[in-house]
């Protein structure tokens, strides 16, 4: 299988997982705290239930769909709209139609489609909005999971193809969302991969050749490191970073978002 079909196969879990959890909270749980700091359970599924919907209009226009469209502000404004109980049906059906968008792609179509997202310089390959979906669907997920267990981690599954699209698909992402300031040059060896910051930036490298730091842990608290979800009241025992940084200074390098 290739990334993007792996991809839409984990998606396809993650959506699954987390439409079980919606579909079973009570006002009270979703006025609950997230795992991000500035949103309730609700908000978290707000967001992603609008973010798969944008995504499905998006992919429908690569197909060669030119119906109208809302903009993205108006499908905001209306989700944000909706109460907290509606927000999270919202996000089952809006989640799951995309992905049963994306399992309807022909081979040809997962190959060949080129995506315009708008605020890059040029059309995408499709692995690259699947690795942008499937990193925030992971950890925005996770976000909802740790409101009712704090000790709730990524799937192995997820949080490895999310590594994968960093060396790939999505090679720019940890360029806007690490800080490099106050980092020393560093190879950070994690989970076969290296995360490489110099002069040029922050990126993930394939392969782990000559590192000067290695992250002891599982792929998902590296994942959650990256995404500013490694708090220390999050961090499974034993997981620590050996070598020319510490831990503690890649928090500060990757606050999240």
């Amino acid at each position: 299988m290739t990334l993007t079909d792996r991809t839409i196969t984990a998606l396809r879990r993650l959506h699954d997982h987390l439409a079980g959890v919606a579909s079973g909270l009570t006002e009270d749980q979703l006025a609950s705290q997230s795992g991000s700091s500035e949103w309730t359970v609700a908000d978290v599924l707000s967001h992603l239930g609008s973010g798969a919907e944008i995504n499905r209009y998006t992919l429908q226009r690569a197909q060669g769909d030119d119906a109208d469209a809302p903009t993205n502000e108006q499908v905001w404004d209306r989700w944000n709209a909706l109460p907290p109980a509606e927000q999270a049906a919202g996000f089952v059906a809006s989640s799951g139609a995309l992905v049963e968008l994306l399992e309807s792609l022909t081979e040809e179509q997962r190959i060949g489609t080129m995506v315009d997202l708008g605020f890059l310089p040029q059309p995408v390959p499709l692995a690259t909005v699947l690795g942008m979906r499937i990193n925030e669907v992971a950890l925005h997920g996770w976000d909802v999971d740790v409101a009712f267990d704090p000790h709730a981690q990524l799937s192995e599954e997820a949080a490895s193809l999310v590594i994968e699209h960093f060396a790939t698909s999505m090679s720019f992402l940890l360029g806007f969302s690490g800080r490099k300031d106050g980092l020393p040059p560093t190879r950070l060896a994690v989970d076969g991969h290296t995360l490489v910051v110099s002069d040029d930036g922050i990126r993930i490298a394939e392969g782990a050749v000559d590192p000067s730091a290695t992250f002891d842990g599982p792929v998902e608290s590296a994942v959650r490191l990256l995404a500013g979800r490694l708090a220390p009241e999050h961090t499974p025992a034993g997981v620590g970073v050996d070598g020319n940084l510490t831990l503690d200074e890649l928090r500060a390098a990757f606050p999240g978002y």
